[in-house]
């Protein structure tokens, strides 16, 4: 990546920890070995099936913050069985991270722009999203 990024989770923001290559879909169709690979707002998470347990990461685009597809490819993974990280890219506000983490996302990369319109505080704001779901309130 060219530009420094801030990564978001529960305890924050923090640095990009990830140092590997992160490939496209296609490398991994071409049986190339990876670890890590980008999925564009558009992809099928089904091509990835026969390759989830040895991706340790997978990052998915959010092109806008009016496009929730990345939501639902999220979803669609855990559903599949993966268990390694699942990181968001792009344009995630803070107002949308709980909807995020409850998808299946473990953390949202932004710009150093992004941070420091959208403070950490206002994310943290948001870092309990299991007790303010929908559910959570019917229940409670």
């Amino acid at each position: 990546m060219s530009e420094a990024t801030v990564i978001v989770n529960d305890a924050g923001f923090g640095p990009d920890d990830w140092a590997g290559e992160i490939v496209a879909p296609e490398a991994l169709a071409a049986n190339a070995p990876a670890r890590a690979v980008n999925l564009g707002s558009d992809a099928d998470p089904e091509t990835l099936r026969r390759h989830l347990d040895s991706l340790d990461l997978i990052r998915v685009a959010f092109p806008s913050f009016a496009d929730g597809r990345g939501f639902t490819i999220a979803r669609r993974l855990r559903l599949m069985g993966y268990k390694g990280r699942l990181r968001a890219t792009g344009h995630v506000i803070a107002d949308q991270y709980a909807m995020a983490r409850r998808a299946g996302f473990d953390e949202i990369e932004i710009s150093q722009d992004l941070a420091a319109r959208q403070p950490e505080e206002q994310w943290l704001r948001r870092a309990d999203w299991r007790s303010h779901d929908y559910q959570a309130r019917l229940r409670g």
